[in-house]
């Protein structure tokens, strides 16, 4: 039987078998015909061959092995035909993909076809080739079919490659839409099964590691036209949109490039991974980028450069699939409901549900109505979306969005009006990117469309990012999310203006990529943007102040020892009053939230909260007015005694236990923790040390290890090591000495997985762990060789160390950042031991791939270290270990 694909001239060698007729033909010639095969598409695709040539050329290539080995197989011709199914049998092969065939019967085979068939399959998996079958019957096929879509699917795109043509006829005519799955229930089953794809992936395309296949604006989504096409029309040349005046021909263009662009990286993938890969994960975008011809720019690495491609090529992807799939809706679906207009405004209408304008000119008559079309969107949550000829309008006159009408006084009150609506904002922010409409009113916003940051802390692109944050910032507002964050919603009904919130949230990372300092360009975008808009200089110094700062409450609770009242008061002034400490607060939640789903914990929660209340209590009081040391003590203790006083501790216990302890402990350590601390020590006696206790604190989403143990230098090493074999990830570390020479260390600590401890077993494991290490505590235990995440493989942090002194002299603070990896903390350890450190208290802060922690440090006398030829000697010693 003829291939029904034509093959390309450079492959035709690479496909002519010489077995003589009738023998059993040979595995090891065909699989050297495979790999042949294989090398002639690699060399075609470095020369330059169009990526559709390679695709089709690859089906048509197996098409012609696969029919030669049929026919020596001597299958009976009338009672079986091979069927190519799925991508194969639209004729598109990348290296990767599955060959998806299917035997189709006329009746269930003799036992002696029947060890023909097993035999041919058998040969193909011997050959090399990735083969997924299924042998089925006419009726067979016809019951699979009518019970499930993906069934159907497969046949929709199936071609005969070998045996009987007229079971084949029969299978197609007993599957078409006038026998099962006429064309409306096909639709709505496919639109149904596009819904759930998409969200899967989050219904975002943004993600750093897309997948090119299945994400929104992927091939499936262009595949799925292509099924609904061939399903309604009967045909799956997507040209026929055209005729029937689904797309023009620029919008078929754009979806035939779109294809090529996503085949083309596709073909590629697959050559670097060796197998079927559809993620575009870290470890192939370089290669890729270099392979499309990218290079490194100042601002703009060529990895960042080729994903914006990209992205952008997907939101056109995503653009058109909307396009059509509104015309499919209304002529499928639909078609039987009244077509009539239901007016809206003067400008705008309803027509089955989707908002249409009254007339092709309206856009060029009055081009604020390019705005107004969203605002009227928000007023009528009961549309279904933009009919098709309307989007198509809007996007063909952007170029009406100039610097005339961003000057248009009604253009700038229609833009701050969508800001101010009660519902809606997230969805058409997001509409108007989609459309172009966002970039072309905000140019500076045009930078920043498919721009990713190549890195592990943010999880999408930037323009993605700042909407997920608007996203956040919306959902406060919303009763149903209450619970969530009830702090931060109950905080967001107190704002005086809503809106200054949300243009903070646009603007704060809309200066990314333009080089210098993105906080401090966005706040001067974001003050002239304002101005511009109608604000006050008070409201625009607001939003301005929130641009530029966006950062520093996240730095603060995060790097920053937050028990110190000189920090909280530090921040305080920055801060400067209640009202712009809530619009931040705000902010710095939703930005947090927005930047990486893996990010957010209830320990993030926690640690941002208690900066927020510790800041209020400091403006209550009057910055001139700061909360002294010894107040903070005072009230530590007072709450502390309560609670033993309640458990039924003498005075005078607790009060040994405390007068062996410094005012530092005391600042460090909540009344609650103190009191627990205070228990612990007061149930043990010299001979029971060191003492291990554990504890879960809800309000933190964190456990806390209680160690109280006699001191001795590589007692934070040991405990660290230990740790980390148990494979829990420290979040905070606080060291106090007692002036009888014993060590109170106290950790909390997350699975790895950033989720609390919560099983009860696994308590009692880390707890017997940690006490049977330190019974021994003057020998390290070996470091546990540990894999390192595949993510963290690519990128190259370099390593950092700095010193600098407390203000109170009490020790040094070493900064050091460095990449990420298992066993960071019990390295670092190691190595200050080894260098004669003592470490005297920790903040640790983790950023994707970056470690950013702060370490408190004497030497063995706790002393500081002060002098500049040691402190190298300890960054040499660390470098060394991480090295």
């Amino acid at each position: 039987m003829t291939p029904a694909i034509a093959l390309p001239g450079f492959l035709e060698s690479v496909t002519m078998i010489d077995d003589e007729p009738g023998a059993r033909p040979s595995v090891r010639e065909y699989h050297q015909r495979i790999k042949a095969l294989e090398a002639r598409l690699y060399e075609a695709r470095d020369a330059g061959v169009p990526v559709v040539e390679l695709v089709t050329g690859r089906a048509a290539a197996i098409d012609r092995l696969l029919i030669q080995a049929w026919e020596h197989f001597g299958i009976a011709p009338q009672a079986a035909a091979l069927v190519a199914v799925g991508g194969y049998g639209r004729g598109e092969l990348h290296p990767g993909s599955d060959i998806d065939l299917l035997l189709l019967l006329g009746a269930p085979p003799p036992p002696t076809d029947e060890e023909r068939l097993i035999a041919f399959i058998t040969f193909l998996w011997d050959i090399g080739l990735d083969v997924g079958h299924s042998v089925r019957t006419l009726d067979e096929c016809v019951t699979e079919a009518t019970a499930d879509i993906t069934v159907m699917t497969n046949l929709i795109e199936s071609r005969p490659l070998a045996g009987s043509r007229a079971l084949y006829a029969q299978l197609a005519e007993r599957t078409a839409p006038e026998r099962i799955w006429p064309s409306p229930a096909y639709f709505q089953a496919k639109l149904d099964e596009q819904v759930d794809r998409h969200r899967k992936f989050g219904d975002t395309a943004y993600k750093v590691e897309p997948n090119l296949k299945e994400s929104p604006g992927g091939l499936r989504d262009i595949q799925m036209i292509g099924w609904v096409t061939r399903r309604h029309f009967g045909t799956g040349a997507l040209h026929e949109l055209v005729q029937h005046r689904f797309l023009n021909e620029t919008e078929y263009q754009s979806l035939i490039d779109g294809q090529d662009f996503l085949w083309e990286v596709r073909f590629s993938l697959h050559q670097l991974a060796g197998r079927k890969e559809d993620r575009l994960l870290f470890d192939y975008q370089r290669e890729l980028a270099r392979r499309f011809g990218y290079a490194d720019q100042d601002q703009n690495l060529a990895v960042e450069q080729f994903m914006q491609r990209y992205y952008r090529t997907v939101m056109e992807l995503e653009r058109l699939n909307e396009i059509l799939l509104q015309y499919f809706q209304e002529t499928i679906l639909l078609a039987e409901e009244s077509g009539e207009a239901v007016i809206l405004t003067r400008r705008f209408q309803s027509r089955r549900g989707f908002l249409e304008a009254r007339d092709n000119q309206i856009f060029l008559r009055y081009p604020p109505a390019l705005l107004e079309v969203f605002l009227v969107l928000q007023q009528h949550p009961e549309l279904k979306g933009v009919r098709a000829s309307t989007i198509r309008l809007i996007r063909s006159h952007l170029h009406l969005i100039d610097d005339s009408f961003r000057n248009n006084l009604v253009c700038r009150r229609l833009f701050m009006e969508i800001l101010r609506q009660s519902s809606g904002i997230t969805r058409q922010l997001r509409r108007m990117n989609r459309y172009g409409v966002l970039a072309a009113y905000l140019p500076i916003f045009e930078n920043i469309v498919g721009r990713m940051q190549y890195d592990l802390y943010h999880a999408y692109t930037v323009d993605e990012h700042t909407l997920m944050v608007l996203r956040n910032i919306r959902r406060l507002s919303v009763p149903e999310h209450a619970g969530e964050l009830p702090l931060c919603s109950e905080l967001f009904t107190t704002l005086p203006k809503p809106e200054l919130l949300y243009l903070a949230g646009l603007f704060h990372d809309i200066a990314k990529g333009r080089g210098g300092d993105h906080s401090e360009l966005g706040a001067e975008e974001a003050y002239a943007f304002c101005r511009h808009h109608g604000l006050g200089e008070q409201d625009a110094e607001l939003v301005s102040w929130l641009v530029r700062n966006h950062l520093v409450m996240s730095m603060t609770a995060q790097r920053k020892d937050i028990s110190s009242p000189e920090v909280i008061h530090e921040f305080a002034t920055l801060v400067g009053n209640k009202t712009r400490l809530d619009y931040l607060f705000l902010l710095t939640v939703s930005d947090v939230r927005g930047t990486n789903p893996e990010l957010w914990n209830s320990w993030k929660d926690a640690l941002f909260t208690e900066l927020y209340h510790s800041t209020v209590r400091v403006l209550g009081r009057g910055l001139d007015n700061p909360i002294g040391r010894t107040e903070l003590v005072d009230e530590v203790r007072h709450e502390a005694a309560g609670l033993l006083a309640q458990a039924g501790l003498p005075d005078e216990r607790i009060a040994a236990i405390w007068d062996d302890l410094d005012e530092d402990y005391f600042l460090r350590h909540t009344g609650a923790e103190v009191a627990w601390h205070t228990q612990a020590i007061a149930e043990t006696g010299q001979a029971d040390l060191p003492k291990v206790v554990l504890r879960q604190i809800e309000e933190l989403g964190s456990t806390e290890i209680f160690l109280f143990s006699k001191d001795y230098p590589q007692l934070f090493a040991l405990t660290t090591a230990a740790l980390d074999q148990l494979g829990l990830n420290i979040v905070d570390a606080r060291f106090n000495l007692t002036h009888s020479g014993c060590s109170l260390y106290t950790f909390l600590v997350l699975e790895a997985n950033g989720k609390p401890i919560t099983n009860g077993y696994r308590l009692q494991e880390i707890e017997h762990e940690l006490a049977k290490l330190l019974d021994n505590p003057h020998q390290l235990p070996a470091m546990q060789p540990r894999r390192m995440p595949r993510k963290l493989k690519h990128f190259d942090v370099p390593t950092r160390i700095d010193f600098h002194q407390d203000p109170d002299e009490r020790w040094t603070v070493m900064e050091l950042s460095t990449a990420d990896r298992p066993g960071l903390l019990a390295r670092v350890s190691r190595a200050l031991i080894d260098s004669g450190i003592k470490v005297q208290g920790a903040r640790i802060a983790t950023v994707s791939e970056t470690a950013d922690d702060v370490f408190y440090v004497t030497d063995m006398q706790h002393r500081p270290i002060l002098s500049a030829e040691r402190q190298q000697r300890v960054r040499e010693a660390i470098e060394a270990e991480l090295a």
